[in-house]
């Protein structure tokens, strides 16, 4: 599938180490921007077809699916990724978009900026536990990976949650410079030998109205075996 930035720059040793991953580099953006790779339409729909069909295949035959199970919140719609072992809600009046370095990206019809991105990269490790105590990971993340070094980060709450077996962290984070700032809900987990990272965001200016609306997109994040 096709990606979406937040403009990370995946250059902490310390991380690296941790999930045993030998490179995590990627292209990086502004922080400020997203900056989307369009790929050709015929290849965009006949991938999202065959994943949606994948993912009606899986309501039918596993109903038991942790997002299909529950009932969908009003003004939200649940997108499911069995092949890659995914699922989450976003807002109902979002639309996809591809771009560079992630697996499935939404945004705001009008705000491009405000959006949701899910990524995954490849790691031995089995659970996020194994990346250390949650306050240093995310800590690490939000100060070497997320923020650029012209952006002052401020984290402002974190939280660990378990559904199913599986292990998530979630977190709210801002991240400010001169002239922009913006804020983000992140939620990480381990599973399928991935490492998952859904992040959904908002300008400073929307923050406050949107917020709730977009915690529960970083709630309803969680991983399904493959």
């Amino acid at each position: 599938m096709a990606a979406s930035s937040l403009s990370l720059t995946w250059a902490s040793t310390t991380i690296s180490k941790k999930l045993n991953v030998a490179h995590l580099s990627e292209q990086t953006a502004n922080n400020n921007n997203v900056k989307c790779l369009r790929e050709h339409e015929e290849s965009h729909h006949k991938r999202r077809a065959l994943l949606f069909g994948a993912g009606a295949l899986t309501a039918t035959l596993f109903p038991s699916t942790p997002l299909l199970a529950q009932e969908k919140p009003m003004n939200y719609e649940a997108f499911v990724d069995p092949i890659d072992g995914y699922s989450y809600y976003y807002p109902s009046d979002w639309r996809e978009f591809d771009c560079l370095g992630h697996d499935s990206a939404f945004k705001d019809r009008y705000l491009q900026l405000q959006n949701l991105r899910v990524r995954f990269i490849p790691t031995e490790k089995k659970d996020i536990h194994d990346l250390g105590p949650m306050e240093e990971v995310i800590t690490d993340l939000v100060t070497k990976i997320y923020s650029a070094p012209n952006q002052y980060p401020y984290i402002a709450s974190m939280e660990e949650r378990s559904e199913d077996g599986k292990n998530y962290y979630t977190f709210e984070f801002t991240l400010a410079s001169r002239n922009f700032t913006a804020s983000h809900f992140a939620t990480i987990a381990i599973a399928n030998g991935r490492y998952y990272t859904l992040i959904v965001g908002a300008n400073d200016r929307r923050w406050k109205k949107f917020r709730n609306r977009l915690k529960v997109v970083a709630d309803s994040f969680k991983v399904l075996d493959i």
